[in-house]
């Protein structure tokens, strides 16, 4: 069935419910970034197949929103189809709602699956129309009446990840949790978050790919706390690991009935952000909501010292992977055919061979030349580009490990590029160095040091459209809050054991596209009579092309960090390589 056929017969079941715009939203019931294939309504409706968009279809109009991340992609993927592309964040372009309450009359009906919709964006459409009579449906799955060949929910068996990883038992953080409650005077925290479940109770699964989680739900009070989950995957040694850590197990479909039974007039903290609209209608109307951050989230955001070693030792080992790929790739460019996804496919197989590791953090961006300038760009059979032996190739990639979860870009040299490219390549590099390098104040934010990575940029008139760092779980989602660097307000203080990845890039269509990632934990540096200073650690090690660097270009104390990061490379991870690996590695970290 074409696009234009399911967007026909989602407007024949629209009519036939008497609704009059039906949103389609990138979600599962419990707000995930990455969602199984069961959950991918939009990208089916659509054809956009990136991972954040808001589809609102009419009957007269078929309307996609993204943002900066895949403009590119959007209007080469929603070709030949009557969507138009909204772009997020771009004067000329309302939001979904504003379009929405621009578009809609008194009396019409507004349609969305409750399960998988956020409450907070639903009283934002309560706001957003307090002033014209809307009726809102929530109660119909109207994509999965239609979606005759969906994917089934998935069913990986769920895995306890064990205490010389976490550092902490289940027991000890659910304790930590009702201290946090207690600060809140709140009497339940019902929690939708996937990560934080899995996080809380010491478990991963395997039901999102890329992200060891698994499909539940959780409930604490100051005495119980229950995990609500499809019972098939949990075997005799998973369940009685949860009853020792104080965690009772129901059914998955069980949860909207012990919140119908919280008792009356207790108060219940959520994140209205991240709970449904159909789990948050079952809490009874007599209790007091507490609307807040998942406290979970800022828990597992600072990471305790166990897990900081444990992620010190993935990332040794990824980078030994990383540069036994870029090493095989040096040597077979030009002499054997190599294309995007037969790279990509490499590079996982010597990820395969470390020890501990599991699947890979996300899908690879394996880009050549102009494919780079897409942001989150995917190759396909469609796009699947030869490497040669010329301009600059793009990796972002990284993988999931029992110690820790990796994300790593490195951009290469493949033959003769621009002077161009090579300045865009050195301004991204000093935009690196000077946040990767900064010394700041304990207090600081994302969002007060992002412009440091972007000054040199700015300089010559350059910026890119993202964030330039985020969070990393660990084993969980690559994304993690709450922190993030970005020039989107946030007001997350930067705390020691936060992890959070460095990567400006430039992004040029049609041309090319650089990204130098790392990452970095960070730490506690001096301490004055100005109060207690912070830096970050550099967690990566993976050599970063001095080919593509204009030397000129950089201060001396620039030149100096390059030299002592790739001496660093050098040390950490040449005891891992053979003589040739080792001698080549030697080269690409030479002094400049």
């Amino acid at each position: 069935m074409k696009i234009n056929e399911r967007v026909k017969k989602l407007r024949d079941l629209m009519k036939d419910r008497g609704i009059d715009a039906y949103i389609v939203n990138t979600a599962d019931p419990h707000q995930s970034e990455y969602v199984a294939d069961h959950y991918k309504g939009r990208v089916w409706i659509s054809g956009f197949t990136g991972s954040a968009g808001t589809v609102v279809i009419t009957q007269e109009e078929a309307i996609l929103w993204t943002d900066g991340r895949y403009f590119i992609q959007a209007e080469r993927e929603l070709e030949g189809s009557e969507y138009k592309l909204f772009k997020i964040a771009i004067p000329g372009f309302p939001t979904y709602t504003e379009w929405l309450k621009d578009n809609l009359k008194d009396g019409d009906v507004l349609g969305f699956d409750g399960k998988v919709f956020p409450q907070s964006s639903v009283e934002n459409l309560e706001k957003e129309f307090k002033e014209k009579d809307i009726k809102f449906v929530d109660e119909y799955d109207l994509i999965g009446e239609i979606w005759e060949d969906r994917p089934k929910l998935p069913n990986g068996k769920v895995f306890i990840h064990q205490l010389k990883y976490t550092g902490k038992t289940g027991k000890e953080k659910i304790e930590e949790i009702r201290c946090e409650m207690k600060k809140h005077n709140a009497d339940y925290f019902l929690i939708a978050s996937l990560d934080d479940i899995a996080w809380t109770y010491n478990i991963r699964g395997k039901d999102v790919i890329n992200n060891p989680v698994v499909i539940s739900y959780a409930l604490i009070s100051m005495d119980k706390s229950y995990l609500f989950v499809d019972k098939e995957k949990i075997n005799f040694e998973v369940e009685s690991f949860l009853n020792e850590n104080g965690v009772e197990i129901a059914r998955y479909e069980e949860v909207v009935h012990y919140v119908e039974e919280i008792d009356k007039n207790s108060r219940v903290y959520v994140d209205k952000n991240r709970v449904n609209r159909w789990i948050y209608k079952a809490i009874p109307s007599e209790c007091k909501i507490i609307d807040g951050m998942d406290i979970t989230t800022k828990l597992k955001g600072t990471k305790n010292s166990i897990e900081i070693e444990n992620q010190r030792n993935a990332y040794i080992k990824d980078g030994v992977a990383l540069v036994r790929f870029l090493y095989w790739l040096d040597k077979n460019i030009g002499k054997i055919p190599i294309t995007e996804m037969s790279a990509q496919e490499r590079l996982l197989e010597f990820r395969k061979e470390q020890e501990g590791f599991i699947e890979p953090s996300f899908n690879t961006i394996s880009a050549y030349k102009a494919n780079a300038a897409m942001m989150h760009y995917s190759a396909s059979e469609d796009s699947n580009a030869e490497i040669k032996k010329e301009g600059l190739y793009l990796v972002d990639s990284g993988g999931q490990y029992l110690d820790g979860t990796t994300d790593i870009t490195r951009t290469v040299v493949m033959g003769p590029i621009t002077a161009e490219e090579k300045r865009d390549f050195t301004l991204t590099l000093k935009g690196h160095i000077n946040l990767g390098n900064a010394r700041f104040l304990y207090g600081a934010t994302g969002h007060s040091l992002d412009v440091l990575a972007r000054y040199p940029l700015w300089q010559e008139g350059i910026d890119y459209k993202c964030g330039t760092g985020h969070g990393i779980g660990y084993l969980l989602g690559v994304h993690e809050g709450p922190h993030r660097i970005a020039m989107v307000a946030n007001t997350v203080v930067l705390e020691k054991g936060m992890i959070a990845s460095i990567e400006p890039g430039v992004y040029k269509a049609g041309s090319h596209g650089i990204r130098i990632e790392n990452i970095v934990v960070v730490q506690e540096d001096i301490k004055t009579d100005s109060g207690q200073f912070m830096k970050f650690e550099i967690l990566s090690f993976v050599p970063i092309d001095i080919e593509a660097i204009d030397v000129n270009l950089l201060s001396e104390e620039e030149r100096s960090w390059v030299n002592e990061y790739h001496k660093e490379v050098f040390d950490k991870l040449s005891p891992y390589l053979n003589e040739e690996e080792k001698a080549w590695l030697r080269e690409e970290t030479r002094s400049i």
